[in-house]
């Protein structure tokens, strides 16, 4: 089978003015299928470049990038934009949802740009699907003001789920959130990796990475080093439980 990701050799330059700026100097990565990642690294090491061409957001200056064997810098903005919809979810660590619009019409913002475009009916079964996979069905029509911001994030997940991607991106997606919360995020992410998904994370924190599989670590525009998680963290199955009275009582007007 094919790797989901496969960087060659790659490099990306850019020019402000006559400065040249190497934000990434020659990495080769492969993900297969399946795996879980995390990136980490100091602000100015790579990191954020390294993700954006992963989401198609940028191409390479040099070298190659092939997202399940199709060469994206071949592509123009719109072939681009087209993958990335098809291929990619995309988690953030603000969670980007519009603010007067219920949670089950957040999720379905994602399929109004697919081609062809689902109808309505078929778009609100997949958002309905997507919302409970990550126990949100009962919240489907609460707006973010009434949501917890772990619930938000939920919400940000199964909008990047609702397209049925290859690929799941997540920049940083517990950094507004308590350290339980931040638990309960992961597992969903251990759970959404267990089933077959590929979910590759940008993460600052230590803790965080170690309930991924693998951590690549960057460096002045290189990786430094890729190593398998050996002391990986599980999810208690505890804190994964949502207390619905609890809920009810903080969401209370």
């Amino acid at each position: 089978m094919n790797p989901t990701i496969q960087l060659i050799d790659f490099r990306k330059t850019y020019h402000t003015g006559e400065i040249e700026v190497k934000a990434v100097r020659g990495v080769n990565l492969t993900v297969q299928n399946g795996e879980f990642v995390a990136i980490m690294g100091a602000s100015g090491s790579g990191k954020s470049t390294l993700m954006n061409t992963i989401g198609c957001l940028d191409r390479p200056t040099e070298g190659r990038y092939l997202l399940d064997s199709v060469n994206v810098g071949a592509l123009n903005r719109n072939a681009r934009a087209d993958l990335r919809n098809q291929k990619i979810g995309f988690v953030f660590q603000g969670f980007n949802l519009l603010s007067r619009t219920n949670a089950v019409e957040n999720v379905e913002l994602p399929m109004l740009y697919g081609r062809p475009v689902l109808p309505a009916r078929e778009q609100r079964r997949r958002a309905l699907e997507s919302l409970a996979m990550v126990g949100l069905a009962d919240r489907a029509d609460h707006t973010p003001n009434r949501l917890s911001g772990g619930q938000q994030q939920r919400v940000a997940i199964a909008r990047a789920l609702v397209n049925r991607p290859a690929l799941l991106l997540a920049d940083e997606p517990t950094g507004n959130l308590d350290s339980r919360t931040s638990i309960e995020i992961m597992g969903i992410f251990q759970r959404l990796n267990e089933a077959g998904m590929t979910v590759v994370m940008v993460t600052h924190e230590l803790d965080i990475a170690r309930y991924c599989k693998r951590v690549v670590v960057m460096r002045d525009g290189l990786i430094r080093s890729d190593m398998p998680v050996d002391d990986r963290l599980l999810a208690p199955a505890e804190l994964l439980r949502l207390d619905a009275e609890q809920q009810a009582v903080q969401l209370a007007p």
